[in-house]
């Protein structure tokens, strides 16, 4: 009989303990790392099997917790100081894209760094993509090749077993493949053998992945708390992949499949593939249709707890019922360290090398009525350019004159506003904000180190939620149907319109359907899709990376120009308002066509002839 060493293949992982998972298994975590255990003892049973399925969840980064300071958002989005020329967002704004690897000579970012491995513990800051990917992978290939085995189970915990398998096994290529391109698409185990594979084409790989996440909705619970398969976690589940996650996922890998950039890269056609947004619809749908019916339990997080999407003060994990997909919750402890001081200025107790948002993207924040800030009806006042915004301006951005500070003494009213005018002491181009904004979507104010509130914080943003599902179906159907009116052919009693789409989710916040104006054509339907996804997407998942780069539009001036507001006060704090404002430029993003897909390292570009650099690199 064969036999594993635990250390090698059959780690536990800390969320199966955390989740009191199939308590059988637990006998196994006492075993000695070294120690040898049968097939048998490992895939033939439910409990067992998914003791190994466990750690899969596990092979999941928390993109804010990568490092101490880690950097995410390597797009248009931020201004580091300029004593932070070491950040990754530094980094990729130079063109330097080797930097994803290990930075300035240490780690800064949850991509990739070849000190920390496939570690799957529960250390945050030890969790790369790149190598748990792989990871991932070749571990979901073990367990597919053995399933078999198990037989001590029900038809539906057998699914369940070979659904995650497959589910994991298309996301981690879709992972890889999303920063590097087409990859070999592994389907088993090559521990034995020479790795040999070509790379395959983006379009390739996404079709074998779609056949995983097809075969992986079909087989798991739609939900896990009302299957019989959930009941030994009853009330535990939230955070399992279900049938409406791996439908989401298809959507997403034949979307991104679609886009401009990978369709090009594949076929030479700088369009989108109709067809296959086509087929994204299909998939976002019924994810969507699952919802509406009651029978998922995903649905959109009411207005009024807005914020737990992103973090929560209470223990609670963030992001129940919206989240689809997020990684575990490896503890609370770095949370504040990682994300307040990362976004809030000395003088709150923040870092001296923090990141601002930039002005350049807090101008896609719309106004209350719903029309972007350059429409010549929408209101917007130079003059007075905070007041009647969008609702999630509020939610997410720190402005001038805002209170931030509630507690305190009067020792503190130097810094209980935010002093982010021309001299306040919020302000510091070196160690303070460089752009005039602070970031607040990812905190509660009150973590300053005045009122010291939410040291406990748990900062936990997802991978996916649904209301990205809600604008992804809208650019699938808007490409593979032709219009903002268009909608997918689904069920007579849900007819959702790309427009509709759209419009559930600003609902949410307050903000008025699409104007009119914008439902004329194609083109400016997308480019208020692209507007309303920078805005409530803000700072989420790379997900501005991704679609910049997928659109072929990160090339363009617009998306490379970084700006700062720079401006006097008038008035005192609350009543403040801005004068002698102008924007300036703080630099020009190097983006050549090579960066449109991320190097691969040269130790493994020098493996073998079949599996080239990617182009420029």
């Amino acid at each position: 009989m064969k036999t594993i060493r635990i250390k090698k293949i059959f780690r536990f992982s800390t969320l199966f303990i955390l989740l009191a998972v199939l308590p059988a298994c637990e006998e196994y975590l006492d075993k000695a790392p070294e120690a040898e255990i049968s097939e048998k003892e490992v895939f033939g049973t439910f409990r067992s099997f998914q003791g190994f399925v466990e750690e899969l969840y596990h092979c999941i980064p928390d993109y804010t917790k990568g490092t101490w300071v880690d950097d995410w958002n390597i797009a248009d989005e931020l201004l580091a100081t300029t004593g932070a020329n070491w950040r990754l967002t530094v980094a990729f704004d130079n063109g330097d894209y080797w930097a994803w690897q290990h930075g300035n000579g240490w780690s800064q970012s949850y991509i990739g760094n070849p000190a920390d491995g496939a570690n799957t513990d529960n250390n945050a800051h030890t969790k790369n993509l790149w190598d748990l990917s792989w990871y991932g992978i070749r571990k979901c290939n073990i367990g597919l090749q053995n399933i078999d085995k198990l037989v001590a189970a029900t038809e539906e915990e057998k699914n369940t077993i070979k659904g995650q398998l497959l589910f994991f096994r298309a996301f981690f290529h879709f992972q890889i493949m999303s920063f590097w391109g087409g990859i070999p698409y592994i389907d088993k185990d090559l521990a034995s053998e020479k790795m040999n594979l070509p790379r395959l084409s983006y379009r390739e790989v996404a079709l074998r992945a779609a056949q995983d996440f097809e075969e992986a909705a079909r087989l798991l619970p739609v939900d896990w708390d009302k299957s019989p398969v959930g009941q030994r976690t009853l009330g535990n589940n939230s955070q399992r992949i279900t049938k409406s996650v791996a439908l989401a996922y298809l959507g997403k890998n034949y979307l991104y499949a679609a886009s401009p950039l990978m369709n090009y890269t594949s076929t030479g056609n700088a369009g989108y593939d109709a067809e296959l947004c086509k087929k994204a619809a299909e998939a976002f749908y019924q994810c969507l249709y699952l919802s509406y019916t009651g029978q998922a339990p995903y649905k959109l997080i009411e207005w009024e707890r807005y914020e737990e999407n992103f973090y929560t003060l209470n223990d609670k994990l963030p992001g129940i019922p919206e989240h689809l997909l997020a990684a575990p919750n490896y503890g609370a402890a770095p949370d504040w360290y990682s994300n307040f001081s990362l976004f809030f200025p000395p003088v709150l107790g923040g870092d001296g090398n923090m990141i601002s948002p930039a002005h350049n993207y807090v101008k896609n924040f719309g106004m209350a009525n719903g029309l972007p800030i350059d429409d010549p009806e929408s209101g917007y006042d130079e003059s007075d350019p905070w007041s009647n915004r969008d609702p999630r301006f509020y939610k997410f951005i720190v402005y001038d004159g805002v209170q931030v500070v509630k507690g305190g003494t009067s020792a503190n009213d130097n810094v209980r506003y935010a002093n982010l005018y021309n001299g306040g002491n919020y302000r510091d181009d070196g160690t303070g904000s460089r752009s005039g904004y602070l970031l607040r979507k990812f905190m509660n104010l009150t973590n300053n180190n005045i009122d010291a509130e939410g040291r406990n914080i748990i900062v936990l943003p997802a991978y996916l939620r649904l209301a990205d599902v809600y604008y992804m179906y809208a650019e699938a159907v808007l490409h593979g149907y032709g219009t903002p009116q268009s909608s997918y052919p689904g069920n007579p009693d849900y007819v959702l319109t790309a427009a509709d789409a759209v419009n559930v989710v600003r609902a949410r916040a307050g903000v008025p359907n699409v104007n009119e104006k914008y439902l004329t054509s194609k083109d400016a339907f997308m480019q208020e899709l692209i507007r309303e996804r920078a805005v409530e997407l803000c700072y989420e998942a790379n997900i501005r990376f991704m679609d910049l780069r997928r659109w072929m539009i990160a090339e363009d001036m617009k998306y490379r120009i970084k700006t700062a507001i720079d401006f006097d006060r008038s008035g005192t704090p609350p009543n403040t308002k801005p004068i002698n404002m102008r924007e300036r430029t703080v630099m020009v993003r190097v983006f050549e066509k090579k960066h449109y897909w991320l190097p691969f390292p040269t130790k493994d570009v020098n493996l073998y002839p079949e599996f080239p650099q990617n182009p420029g690199w």
